[in-house]
């Protein structure tokens, strides 16, 4: 869901992303996290010699990459350019990034209590 939220906001907040339903929404937040998943680690061993030698720069386009592909598998989710792939890849990390520091706060708080 969260995935989904940060998908959601991207479509909102960037040209050239659109999604079309909030069917296509959560299949596009389902697909990224397979992707991400199963694509991705295998993606990373194969470029690491680029990643090396451009100090990890290259993780960048290899995660604007994954959600390029989903866009590609997906009919509804459409990517207008290189631009968009790589700034909706970055408002889902924050997505998620904010949320996982949300439920591990609270998380830490019920822990306290008891």
């Amino acid at each position: 869901m969260i995935t989904a939220l940060g998908l959601w906001l991207a479509s909102e907040w960037v040209s050239g992303v659109r999604i079309h339903g909030p069917g296509t929404l959560i299949l596009a937040a389902l697909l990224l996290g397979v992707v991400n998943a199963v694509v991705r680690p295998v993606a990373i061993i194969l470029t690491l010699p680029l990643t090396l030698l451009t100090l990890g720069l290259f993780l960048l386009v290899l995660n604007a990459a994954m959600v390029a592909l989903v866009a590609t598998i997906l009919p509804g989710f459409h990517l207008g350019s290189f631009r968009a792939a790589l700034l909706t890849w970055i408002i889902v990390w924050l997505t998620g990034w904010v949320a996982s520091a949300l439920i591990g706060h609270r998380g830490i708080e019920r822990f306290e209590r008891r």
